[in-house]
Formats: structure tokens, C-alpha cells, sequence
């Protein structure tokens, strides 16, 4: 047991104990630190300003990874390495190969956006991607800039290219890891991050009332924006079972404390379409600390992986204490924000069936805009079809009612008819009786409607082969 996080920033160890447990990094770094390089912009894990990254040992290597400072909150630094734009240069003072690029590319105007954009490309730089224009873009989803604009940040990003080797020292960080589990104690607020499930199971059961945190990209922002004291933090992030990611018999389990980063490959292979929607689900910031065990968790009517994971069939596996039991995606949700989890219950794995023969799978998330945007509606479709034949089918919804939802009314009216447009605009017809949306700042309550009915249309024409003058044709 340990009382303080132990992070090297740097390459200089530090120990924080007189700091709060839900203390953001970029207001550590800013006002403890004095380091004023990384600024805050949103303060919610949009913009960027706040990047930074995180090294963490992956073998016989560091992995650098960048994240929002102005959601993540200091324990979640133990371990591991903190960089920020003060970080990079050489020893001599020589600026990083990016930051000599943006110079040279005139990649900078205000500078405030700058040091974000830095530990963006910094990151990509020590990736294993190949820098092409794809993977910049990628890179730099979550980093906005209002006034130099991104040909020249894109230009600086490929004028840099990849490095060859990591940097840093594997065996300082290595070493900062004992194994014991952090427990923070600071006036009226806990914070333990257990390194087991059987820890954690343990340490829910005797503190049910615990805010469970997992990657913080939502709960972060209960205390950036909503101001909230949080007492009790049950942290995930340090129970290595609930980040495996593994294949058994027909099924894909995904622990809980997965990343997305992580996942996303893995459902890409699969599920092309869910890797797409993942892409979508926030910049590269926010899916190196989000979990889908989080997404669901949090049972927002708008969470995008629900309504895929119901389309699929998927279940969860939930734990408390030593006992475990496996519920259905689709009966997880019980009301508005509102789950089946009983107190001491958690989350310990997603079990996603693999696709079998003649399985199709659509599904599609429509927003304002393409990027890291929140769904206005989002649905999935997981369909059969045998000799035309519409022989199994499952459709999941989320935007369009108070949970995400199974859309049974639609699914019965398509069950064993033929896969023709006519069957379809049928399908179409029972949307309207199966979801009564509301209007909000995202779209109003015809609108959903509208879209429902014609992301039904949508997949119809993706999987029929249906010619190319009805693909014209608007579904009413």
C-alpha cells in the first residue's frame, strides 16, 4: 500500500501528497508544477490545448500516448511518464524534430493551441504508424486551431516522419511499479485504485456508494463543469484483467478497463463498421483513456457502443464479490441513467459473439459533424439472410428513447419475409410505433424519427445488392 502516486515527469520522479485525489493534471502541472506550457481551453476533453502524453512500459519499450490533462486526474499518473511541451526538446536545448518542423512549416500563429498540437505529433512521432497524411489527421482529431489553420500543423506533422527508436529510460519507469496498490486519503475524499478484480470486488463490496472510475473522460467532467465533491474513488485503471482483450471459442471478451485504442483494432477485424464508429467516438486523446465498460456503465441514452453491443447480441459479465452473472446488453439498462448493477456490483466483461456465416452488420452514427461528436442517433443492424430470406435479425438503438434500446417492434415486422424494398418500407412503418423520441438541442423528436426509419432503408441497401437507381431514391 502506497499513499501518493509515483510518476517520473520527465525523467525526474515525483510523489505528490498534499494534492486532491480528483486534482486535474493540467491544474497540477499549472499550479503546482508552474509549468504554464499546457493550457486549458474546454476544460472537457475537446479542444486539445491540454494534450499531453503518457509513457507507459510495453515490454522492452515506452509507449507514449496522448491524453486531455484537464480531465484526468493526478493518481492516474502513478506509474507511468508525464511529458508536456517543456519535456521535449533535447537535453541541449535543441528543439524535437516536431517542434523544429512546425517552425519550419510556420505551423504557429497564437501559440495557445501549439503545445498541444506538439504532444499530438510528439506521440505520433514515437508510434508505430506509418506517418501519412491518414494517420496525422487521425492524430490530430482532438486538437482544434482557430487561426493558422492545419495545412502547415499537417505539413509540419509529414515533414517530421516517424522516429526510429523510443526514447526515455525503460528501466526508471519499470522500477516505479512495486505492485502495491495506491490508497490516497485526503480530508474528506479516498481514492483507491486495486490491482486485482478480486481486490476490487472486495474493496466495491465494503464501499458501494464509491464513484467508479475508469478512464475519467466522463467523470472528469462531472468535476470540471458540474463542480462536483467526489468522497469515494474505486479507480479501474490498474486491474490488468480488466484490460484483456481475448478470443474464446465463438466469442471476443473485452475486459471492462479496455481502451479503446486498444479495442478498436480488434473490433475493426471483426466488425468493420463498429472500428468506423469507434474512429468517430472521440479523437485519439479520448480513446486512450475511455473504456467501453465505461460507455456502458454510465447508461447515457446516447452512449454509442450500447446500441452496437445489443445489435450483436453481446452480454456482460458482472461480478460481486466472488459471484458473477451474465446479463444481456439489452436488459442492463433500466430506466434513465439507471442500470441492473446491484451496490457492489461492477462491470467485468463485455462478451461480444464473433460473426457467423452470412452475417451482416451495419451500423451508423449520425451527428453534426463527423469528429468527436456526440450522436444525435445512432443505430446497428446484425442481419441474416438466406435465399433472400430475412431469417434472424437484431437491431439496437440509442438517441431515440430514455435508454438504449432493442427495437423488437421493427424486428418482428422483418422476421422471415423476404429482403425486399417492399419488406423494408414495412420495417420502416413499425419504427414509428417502436420509439417515441424527444427534441433536444441535438435534434428534434422528427427528425430521429426520420433518421431511424431511414438507417433501416440504409442497411437494406448496403446488404440486398439493390440497383443503383433505387440507391437514389429517398426513403419517406
Amino acid at each position: 500500500m502506497r499513499d501518493a502516486p509515483h510518476f517520473l515527469l520527465g525523467q525526474t520522479l515525483r510523489q505528490p501528497r498534499d494534492v486532491s485525489p480528483t486534482m486535474t493534471v493540467l491544474d497540477y502541472l499549472r499550479t503546482v508544477e508552474s509549468l504554464h506550457g499546457t493550457k486549458e481551453g474546454c476544460a472537457e476533453g475537446d479542444c486539445g490545448a491540454c494534450s499531453v502524453v503518457l509513457g507507459e512500459v510495453d515490454g522492452d519499450r515506452i509507449r507514449y500516448r496522448t491524453v486531455n490533462a484537464c480531465i484526468l486526474f493526478v493518481p492516474a499518473l502513478d506509474g507511468k511518464q508525464l511529458l508536456t511541451v517543456e519535456h521535449v526538446s533535447a537535453p541541449d536545448g535543441q528543439p524535437h524534430p516536431v517542434q523544429q518542423a512546425m517552425v519550419d512549416c510556420h505551423g504557429s500563429q497564437c501559440g495557445f493551441c501549439t503545445p498541444g498540437f506538439v504532444m499530438s505529433l510528439f506521440a505520433l512521432h514515437h508510434g508505430d504508424a506509418e506517418v501519412d497524411r491518414t494517420a496525422v489527421t487521425d492524430a490530430l482529431a482532438g486538437n482544434l486551431c482557430r487561426c493558422t489553420g492545419y495545412r502547415p500543423i499537417v505539413d509540419a506533422a509529414l515533414a517530421a516522419g516517424r522516429a526510429e527508436a523510443d526514447q526515455g529510460s525503460v528501466a526508471a519507469l519499470a522500477g516505479l511499479d512495486t505492485g502495491a496498490t495506491l490508497s490516497i486519503h485526503h480530508g474528506t475524499q479516498s481514492y483507491i485504485a486495486p490491482r486485482s478484480v478480486a481486490e476490487l470486488a472486495e474493496v466495491l463490496e465494503q464501499n458501494p456508494d464509491a464513484t467508479l472510475l475508469a478512464g475519467g473522460t466522463d467523470v472528469g467532467i462531472w468535476v470540471t463543469k458540474q463542480h462536483r465533491a467526489l468522497s469515494a474513488i474505486i479507480a479501474l485503471d490498474r486491474v490488468a484483467e480488466l484490460q484483456t482483450i481475448a478470443t474464446s471459442g465463438d466469442t471476443l471478451q473485452i475486459g471492462a478497463g479496455a481502451l479503446y485504442e486498444d479495442v478498436l483494432p480488434v473490433l475493426q477485424r471483426y466488425f468493420p463498421d463498429f472500428g468506423v464508429l469507434l474512429h468517430r467516438l472521440g479523437s485519439r486523446q479520448i480513446r486512450n483513456r475511455g473504456t467501453i465498460g465505461g460507455n456502458i456503465g454510465n447508461a447515457s441514452p446516447i452512449g454509442d457502443t450500447a446500441p452496437v453491443l445489443i445489435a450483436l447480441g453481446a452480454t456482460l459479465l458482472l461480478r460481486r464479490g466472488a459471484v458473477q452473472r451474465s446479463i444481456p446488453v439489452e436488459d442492463f439498462f433500466v430506466g434513465y441513467r439507471k442500470t441492473a448493477l446491484e451496490p457492489g456490483e461492477f462491470i467485468e466483461r463485455i462478451d461480444i459473439p464473433l460473426p457467423k456465416s452470412g452475417q451482416e452488420f451495419r451500423c451508423y452514427k449520425v451527428a453534426k459533424r463527423f469528429d468527436q461528436d456526440i450522436s444525435a442517433v445512432c443505430g446497428a443492424f446484425s442481419l441474416h439472410i438466406e435465399n433472400g430470406i430475412l431469417t434472424a435479425i437484431r437491431i439496437g438503438f440509442g438517441g431515440m428513447a430514455a435508454t438504449p434500446s432493442r427495437a423488437r417492434a421493427v424486428e418482428q415486422a422483418l422476421l422471415d419475409q423476404p429482403w425486399t424494398e417492399a419488406t423494408v418500407r414495412a420495417g420502416m412503418a413499425a419504427m414509428d410505433n417502436a420509439f417515441t423520441p424527444i427534441s433536444d438541442q441535438r435534434a428534434s423528436a422528427a427528425y430521429r424519427s426520420r433518421v431511424a426509419r431511414n438507417l433501416l432503408f440504409k442497411a437494406w441497401l448496403e446488404t440486398s445488392g439493390a440497383p443503383a437507381r433505387t440507391r437514389l431514391a429517398v426513403a419517406p
